[in-house]
């Protein structure tokens, strides 16, 4: 009898790429929505109370190009896309509200919100007031 000895190839063994701090989602009852409301786009971002951002989303993520993306209608959805994610992966249930900006899109982003089921505890309006600026560099005019 002879035996056949057979030389097998070292088995390879594929390690899986390292991630840095992955941690599981986060359980957040109350955060923060804001809404930034432009002539061309309105901007809608989910956060905790210490400003982390759970999910965003905007006007021109949705599909919206041109001019659409300053309308009302293109808020709602975008409203609407931020606000299911964070309420279905982080079980957003209670926020609070800052708007800022003059676009078309603040009175709907703020109804999508409610129609969702979601509580609002406060709207505050965060729109920046010109007030004429610091004194400009330089002599005093006589």
């Amino acid at each position: 009898m002879s035996e056949e000895t057979t030389a097998k190839a070292p088995a390879v063994v594929a390690k899986a790429p390292k991630t840095k701090g992955k941690r599981g989602k986060r359980i957040v009852q109350s955060g923060q929505v804001h809404i930034q409301a432009t002539f061309n786009n309105t901007i809608i971002s989910v956060s905790d109370k210490s400003g982390g951002v759970l999910s965003a989303s905007s006007a021109g993520a949705n599909g919206f190009r041109g001019s659409k993306k300053g309308t009302a209608y293109a808020a709602q959805i975008a409203a609407e896309k931020a606000l299911e994610i964070a309420k279905k992966d982080h079980g957003l249930s209670n926020v609070d509200v800052y708007v800022k900006g003059i676009g078309l899109g603040r009175d709907s982003a703020i109804r999508a919100i409610s129609g969702l089921g979601i509580r609002i505890d406060s709207i505050t309006d965060i729109t920046p007031i010109a007030h004429g600026g610091v004194r400009p560099k330089g002599e005093r005019k006589p």
